[in-house]
């Protein structure tokens, strides 16, 4: 597939070039050059919750860099990633759910090990000549520190330089630049500067070609720590201190775009992973207190590892002087996965047709055309291979599953998230979220007839991608098999 790619590439050039040479020039008549293709930014935080953003009403978070950013740009508040980190990034990066990405050896793991023959934002934009580059967190070629697969690191996925650790900091971060160690159990208070430091440096250096950076940053993921200029300031403790580095850090990234005059031509999206790690909180409730290590979900039920809003629904901000509106709020459904054929599409580049792509082009919204929304779209709600809810406009309808679900081992007896919210349904529980986003009454007695169109809903996405018992059409596989899985194939584990 990236053979074709590349010929695409040539190809796409060869016809631009025909084009030019087609169109005769008048006497004295001048033609517009093209409009340069647009740099892409992606900051991606780990863990920070809904609530964890000043504009996003935290109440002792002080985050005036994000804040800004949100009165320059577009803050949406129905924005969704994944339950967890590693089908997180694989969502982002492929633009698909993780249920439906192929992994190597044909199993779903917990984080997936993304096969080489799935095709990245940064493969997508190479086609189109941009620099591409990752400072951060990777966690897509094994969950480890150690023993994961070199040739499934960000160089070999699109990106021309990386910078960051192979995944999660849960005891250590080893530092890798390129695919060379260059700092083993290195110190995570210096991680947050060090990869905007070189997130910078590398915008400098590529400021006269379109990039795409993308900064998964290791934070506020635990173990948690600060430099010296931030630990301690904050009112929320270490927690606090580390968000607002992060904003800090955020504030210089827009600065060094501002001082190299590319803000009319760049995008620069805010986002996190998953919701907060309540399980890094006392009594697993949402963080408030100055020694709770996970955020909080403000207003949202729940955290990470669940498929309540709390766990899923992200604090996400848009900027883009001169095309994304200022002061605007998006309120429509939109999803990491969207990133991918929306980027594509202004950048020029040709999504795969060879499989089904999850994602919409979302540029009407990018650009505060919200009457264009699709007013169709839906956001189903996986924990692991399990489909648990389904969402549409301000409906959500979780479906029935038992209080200990077998399709979400390891999470089964889900330790991860308050006893109040390791629940059942007996039957269909409907949710009105313009009016409860705490998720707490079932109004599908009042809704049958929404009831009945989700459900419809959800009967398709089994068939096309699949659920715990299943294995739908549009799952893929790259590797060989025998004969295609009936059920997706999920290594053994123990319930926890």
């Amino acid at each position: 597939m990236r053979n074709i790619l590349a010929t695409s590439r040539h190809l796409s050039l060869t016809a631009v070039i025909a084009l030019v040479l087609s169109v005769r020039q008048l006497p004295g008549e001048s033609v517009d050059a093209p409009p340069a293709s647009p740099n892409f930014v992606i900051i991606f935080t780990d863990d920070q919750g809904y609530g964890d953003v000043g504009c996003f009403g935290s109440p002792e978070i002080r985050t005036p860099r994000l804040d800004a950013m949100a009165e320059q740009g577009m803050k949406f508040t129905s924005f969704y990633a994944q339950p967890i980190c590693g089908p997180s990034r694989a969502a982002l990066m492929t633009g698909c759910y993780p249920m439906r990405v192929a992994e190597r050896g044909n199993t779903k793991q917990i984080h997936p090990i993304l096969h080489e023959d799935e095709i990245t934002i940064a493969e997508l934009l190479k086609t189109r000549g941009y620099a591409t580059a990752c400072f951060g967190k990777w966690d897509l070629a094994k969950h480890a520190q150690s023993g994961f697969f070199m040739d499934l690191f960000p160089t070999r996925q699109g990106f021309d330089y990386f910078y960051g650790t192979p995944t999660s900091n849960d005891r250590q971060a080893n530092l890798y630049r390129n695919e060379e160690l260059i700092e083993p159990k290195t110190d995570m208070a210096t991680l947050t500067q060090r990869y905007t430091d070189e997130a910078i440096a590398f915008i400098k250096q590529n400021q006269s070609q379109p990039f795409f950076v993308y900064v998964p940053h290791t934070m506020p993921h635990t173990r948690l720590d600060a430099s010296a200029k931030f630990k301690g300031k904050s009112k929320r403790g270490l927690y606090g201190d580390v968000i607002e580095e992060i904003d800090f850090n955020v504030g210089r990234i827009l600065d060094a775009i501002n001082d190299f005059n590319l803000a009319a031509n760049t995008y620069v999206l805010f986002t996190s992973d998953n919701g907060p790690w309540l399980i890094k909180n006392k009594d697993l409730s949402d963080g408030h207190l100055p020694d709770d290590h996970g955020g909080s979900a403000g207003p949202l039920r729940s955290g990470k590892v669940s498929t309540f809003e709390g766990g899923v629904r992200v604090p996400t901000i848009l900027w883009g002087p001169g095309r994304v509106p200022a002061n605007t709020t998006c309120n429509s459904i939109a999803t990491t996965m969207d990133v991918l054929p929306t980027f594509a599409a202004l950048a020029s580049a040709e999504v795969p047709s060879d499989r089904v792509i999850d994602g919409e082009d979302i540029r009407h919204l990018f650009h505060g055309e919200f009457d264009e929304a699709n007013p169709d779209k839906a956001y189903f709600y996986y924990l692991r291979v399990h489909l648990q809810a389904v969402r549409q406009g301000k409906w959500k309808l979780h479906l029935p599953r038992e209080k200990e679900p077998v399709g979400v081992a390891p999470f089964s007896r889900n330790t991860h998230i308050a006893p109040a919210d390791r629940v059942g349904f007996e039957k269909p529980f409907l949710v009105d979220l313009a009016h409860d986003l705490g998720e707490t009454t079932d109004v599908s007695e009042q809704y049958p007839q929404v009831v009945q169109r989700l459900l419809a809903l959800v009967d398709r996405m089994r068939d096309d991608l699949g659920d715990f018992d299943r294995v739908g059409k549009n799952m893929r596989f790259f590797d060989s098999l025998e004969q295609r899985p009936i059920q997706p194939p999920v290594p053994e584990s123990r319930t926890r």
